[in-house]
């Protein structure tokens, strides 16, 4: 018997990442200042760009495939949906949330 699901499976990958941002997203308020800095979040997540590359490669050769199942049905590219796109961004925005935070609290407030 399954159990009763109150949030349709297609939007758990997206819920997931907004989780990760809802969770980290106080950090900045308390002085993390990952936003404040575009220049410097941008050279922070400049890599993504290359594991979209490496994602787009991998689905078109068949070496992998992302499950419709648990996306929207969105795709940016060929078998590529939003939500992985938007998972290369959230992931290391968090990370850097954390990371930022945990300096900060280390080393005092200088930059």
């Amino acid at each position: 018997m399954a159990l009763p699901s109150f949030v349709p499976d297609q939007w758990h990958y997206l819920l997931a990442l907004v989780a990760c941002l809802a969770v980290t997203l106080p950090l900045e308020v308390a002085g993390a200042r990952v936003y404040r800095r575009p220049r410097r979040l941008a050279v922070a997540l400049a890599p993504a760009s290359l594991f979209l590359v490496w994602d787009v490669v991998a689905i078109a050769a068949g070496v992998w495939e992302i499950s419709g199942v648990y996306t929207l049905g969105v795709l940016v590219a060929p078998g590529l949906p939003v939500e992985e796109v938007l998972f290369f961004v959230t992931i290391p925005l968090c990370a850097l949330l954390t990371f930022e935070t945990v300096r900060r609290i280390r080393v005092g407030e200088r930059t």
